[in-house]
């Protein structure tokens, strides 16, 4: 993030700027649990649209936080994987699941992250 593109220097905002919609951290979240093509992600409960999906994807891509590599496991296809940086990430996603699940009725881990 450039500096012009910054509100201020506080972590929280800058961190906000980045991951702070409502579909980013869903995108990572798909990471962690091993989806890596398009299509997987929008099988997701949450029925992501394809254009705001590429948004995301070249956002994410944008801050290094994931690349994108020829598929292994679909020939002629790309997929995506999380970068050191974006592997950073998560226990930051594991502590606010965590405290969904402690706060917030009715929530419950419906995608159980790789390691």
């Amino acid at each position: 993030m450039k500096r012009k593109d910054k509100r201020s220097i506080c972590p929280l905002s800058c961190t906000l700027d980045l991951l702070g919609d409502k579909w980013t951290l869903l995108v990572i979240r798909d990471l962690f649990a091993g989806k890596s093509h398009f299509k997987e992600f929008l099988e997701s409960p949450e029925r992501i649209a394809t254009n705001i999906l590429t948004d995301r994807l070249n956002h994410l891509l944008g801050h290094e936080l994931v690349e994108r590599r020829p598929s292994t496991r679909i020939p002629g296809r790309r997929a995506y994987r999380l970068t050191h940086k974006g592997e950073s990430l998560r226990p930051v996603l594991q502590a606010i699941a965590d405290w969904g699940l402690a706060h917030i009725a009715g929530t419950k881990m419906h995608i159980q992250p790789q390691r």
